[in-house]
């Protein structure tokens, strides 16, 4: 490395390092953080070789990963191995013609490789397209295509998916597969890395794929500034500190799994804590928690949802910090939470496209229903859709002067999309949102979801937290039915609360509670009971709901006519009015 090289890495890190120390001495004083923090100006910048590589040099022996899996197996990882071995696989990988600027696609599961992977592609200067475990053969085929793959790393369980699929592509087994390298090998080559040149904070590093809940997946592009420093807002909105214990529940291949299973956590310089199981048991993940020592617990709200059907008062849980991300937190699960463990879960928005902009961060009061205020580094402006200027209610927007460090710097497969998502000068999240007189933002629904009844406006967020208030009612989705009078009406689909069976007199229940609990305007006439459609991430899909709807047989569009398993409030004489 040249001594200019090095000289502009010592920099980035002090740069980087300065404005992180800023958010840890501010960590329970929100208005201090947004007043004194500005993002750091880095002109070349490898966060795995400037930040993790400088941490791990600091501190070798602290605890930097640690995988547990349901059967008892465990692997840890120190900083200082796994700085070692990621350099050790970016040697390895580059001897197989993995270079600058080259695209990886990486199918892991949560195992160490997947992290050490990602550290080892972040040093060569490639770029990652994460992916998860569970998508098809189609899938895995229209991400080599659009990412132009020219590598793949994935587990050897995997390996048959990508049979048929064409194009030149090196192939990588982590563990033995007829026809790829073998991982393994990546372990016996020289431990010392040495760059090809400088990394540039510009330079793209990841490719997502959106989790399509609305459409067909979009091709989101960060740079080696956006997501490793980005992620500072992220690391101040969960609280970490130096030498937490963090747990993530998220599944790899997705842009949350970054955000909170490698770069929040370890610039706090924190513990990433794991774990690994086929099928979900909040029991199993509480036990974890527990026995683990977790400090900070971050889950979807899909989770905590599936964790408050637990008796959550059985675990003594040691955490300091429990956060929610992804979509909307229920207020109902917050208090739950609450009631048992005398903690509060707290709400925070982000996406695919940026890093945390709005949270409750720690010191911050938490308004029920409220996802917070605007996070250190991120300005937040509420557009009108109608007339385009700022507003108390409208699209969450973001200004681009100045341009938050955290947001991606396009999509890459359509320049249109850009162009669309960045207009005005604003960048546009799609989602809408109302702002209080002290600052705090509720959501209200993606503008897709957002939708009128009797000329009235309903977010299905507001009367799916009255749902879940239901103790039969586990989760629900609210979305427009076809009405000849008032034009569409609200419907739910809910899914039922573990051993309670679908039925009138259930769904005479949740009907009669969101009608002493909603204004007459809002409430919910229809329900029918149903599994909710989910991306592969787990976020429900009411685009497809919504078109159940819009596309009802004819056999369920008259008089009197019904869906299997729906109940509208006609059925009920007790009801009507």
């Amino acid at each position: 490395m040249s001594s200019s090289t090095a000289s502009a890495g010592r920099e980035a890190t002090e740069a980087f390092r300065t404005a992180r120390d800023l958010l840890l001495t501010h960590r329970e004083d929100p208005e201090g953080a947004r007043r004194a923090f500005h993002w750091p100006v880095l002109d070349r910048f490898n966060w795995a070789l400037d930040w993790f590589d400088v941490i791990a040099a600091e501190h070798p022996d602290r605890p930097a990963l640690r995988v547990v899996a349901l059967d008892g197996a465990e692997t840890s990882l120190t900083y200082g191995e796994l700085s070692r071995r990621s350099s050790q696989v970016a040697n390895w990988l580059r001897a197989q013609g993995v270079d600058r600027g080259e695209h990886i696609l990486l199918l892991l599961g949560n195992q160490v490789e997947l992290w050490e992977t990602l550290l080892a592609a972040i040093k060569l200067g490639a770029v990652v397209i994460p992916a998860t475990p569970l998508l098809t053969a189609d899938d895995i085929a229209d991400r080599i295509e659009r990412g132009k793959v020219a590598h793949v790393v994935a587990d050897a369980a995997d390996t048959g998916r990508f049979d048929g699929i064409g194009g030149h592509w090196t192939r990588v087994s982590v563990g033995p597969a007829e026809g790829w390298l073998s991982y393994t090998d990546a372990y016996q080559v020289e431990e010392h890395f040495e760059p090809s040149g400088p990394t540039r904070a510009t330079d793209p590093l990841l490719l997502y794929f959106t989790s399509g809940t609305t459409a067909a997946p979009k091709l989101v592009e960060h740079t080696h500034a956006s997501y490793p420093v980005g992620h500072l807002s992220t690391m101040y909105w969960i609280g970490l500190r130096p030498g937490d214990v963090h747990l993530n529940v998220s599944s790899p291949g997705w842009a949350k799994h970054a955000w909170s299973s490698v770069f929040a956590p370890w610039n706090a310089q924190a513990t990433v804590l794991v774990v690994d199981y086929g099928r979900f048991s909040a029991d199993a993940l509480l036990d974890r928690v527990v026995s683990c020592g977790a400090d900070t617990l971050c889950a979807p709200p899909t989770v905590w949802r599936m964790l408050i059907q637990a008796d959550l008062s059985r675990w003594r849980v040691p955490l300091r910090e429990a956060v929610a991300a992804g979509e909307p937190l229920n207020p109902e699960v917050i208090e739950q939470v609450r009631r048992a463990w005398g903690l509060t879960v707290r709400d925070g928005f982000g996406q695919t496209e940026t890093t945390a902009q709005i949270g409750n961060p720690p010191g911050q009061p938490v308004r029920p229903g409220s996802m917070g205020r605007p996070l250190p580094g991120y300005e937040v402006a509420l557009i009108d859709p109608v007339t385009g200027a700022q507003a108390d209610e409208g699209e969450i927007c973001l200004p681009l002067d100045p341009r938050p460090l955290g947001l991606t710097t396009g999509y890459r497969d359509s320049a249109e999309r850009t162009a669309a998502a960045m207009r005005d000068g604003f960048y546009h999240t799609g989602d809408v949102a109302v702002r209080d007189a002290d600052g705090y933002i509720t959501y209200v629904g993606r503008t897709d979801d957002v939708f009128k009844a009797s000329d009235y406006r309903i977010s299905p967020f507001e009367l799916e937290s009255v749902l879940i208030q239901h103790e039969a009612v586990a989760e629900a989705a609210v979305v427009p039915s076809p009405d000849p009078l008032r034009l569409a009406v609200p419907k739910a689909y809910v899914t039922l609360a573990a051993g309670v069976e679908p039925g009138h007199r259930v769904a005479l229940s949740i009907l009669r509670h969101a009608r002493e609990r909603l204004a007459p305007y809002k409430r919910v006439r229809r329900v029918e009971f149903a599994e909710l459609p989910k991306t592969v991430s787990g976020k429900i899909r009411r685009v497809e709901l919504r078109g159940r709807e819009q596309h009802r047989p004819p056999e369920a569009t008259g008089e009197g006519a019904r869906l299997p398993g729906e109940f509208w409030e006609e059925d009920f004489p007790d009801l009507k009015g």
